[in-house]
């Protein structure tokens, strides 16, 4: 059995801080000049994948060791030094010191997302007929990028730039594999999933308009489920917005929300 305490959080938040190391390091790596780079700073890992990236931030601050204020020093110039806004995504298990210093220091908070999780178990058999569900081929990494571009920018138009590169990045990241889900032959959903230490990360996942309540999104789940169980994972996680339909259909597919995490962004 899994209890939400510091050591589920630290396994959490250092799956998705190490997926987004790699997310920078595959820019990096196809885009030299973008300027994509990241260090590790008191246990946190800070990323940088330019200046508008929803990837530019720390993961996992306060929580693998004492938050200083020498150290925040050295996190805060990595960003400044880049012309990027200084962002935290902070667990509730950094503690009430470490959010003090935030605070102290013109810190404010602008977003909150919850994280949830499950056990890794293997799923059932039978998946409907009419959806089918592949990892894609290096040669299909466009078309993926087109559907979740497509679904993503129903919702969050201000990714759209964004989005573009997500396709080519995320097939290029090591330890991450696309999924594409189909119905009746025609490509309508796009996920990700990335495996660090045993822990899945479930991400990425959107459905184009015209293809919403037909079952893709369960068929993505089911067969992103099947690949870590057969891959050793233990822990399946997921990031979503409090309150919204994200959050709710992970509920329903067995996952519980392990805390309600803040994102703190520096102030001028």
């Amino acid at each position: 059995m899994y209890f939400s305490d510091l050591a589920l959080s630290k396994r959490l938040e250092r799956a998705e801080g190490y997926a987004c190391v790699q997310y920078a390091e595959a820019r990096r790596r196809l885009f030299p000049v973008s300027g994509a780079e990241w260090m590790e700073c008191a246990g946190a890992y800070a990323v940088f994948d330019g200046i508008e990236s929803p990837v530019t931030q720390t993961f996992g601050l306060a929580i693998f060791e004492e938050l200083r204020p020498a150290s925040l020093d050295v996190i805060e110039r990595f960003f400044l030094d880049r012309g990027a806004p200084v962002l935290h995504e902070v667990s509730p298990f950094a503690g009430v010191a470490a959010l003090e210093m935030l605070c102290a220091r013109n810190y404010r908070p602008i977003e909150i997302s919850s994280v949830l999780f499950r056990p890794v178990e293997r799923p059932p058999t039978g998946e409907q007929s009419a959806i089918s569900v592949r990892i894609i081929a290096p040669e299909e990494a466009q078309l993926w990028s087109d559907i979740s571009a497509r679904g993503w920018s129903h919702e969050h138009p201000e990714l759209r730039d964004f989005l573009q590169d997500l396709g080519t990045i995320s097939a290029a990241r090591d330890d991450s594999l696309c999924f594409l889900a189909e119905h009746d032959g025609k490509p309508g959903a796009a996920g990700v999933l990335c495996i660090h230490d045993g822990v899945a990360l479930f991400g990425g996942s959107a459905t184009v308009p015209e293809l919403r309540r037909r079952g893709l999104q369960a068929a993505l789940l089911h067969k992103r489920m099947h690949y870590a169980f057969d891959h050793g994972c233990d822990l399946a996680m997921m990031v979503a917005q409090p309150g919204t339909d994200s959050q709710r259909n992970a509920e329903r597919k067995g996952f519980r929300i392990a805390y309600t995490r803040t994102k703190w962004r520096l102030g001028p």
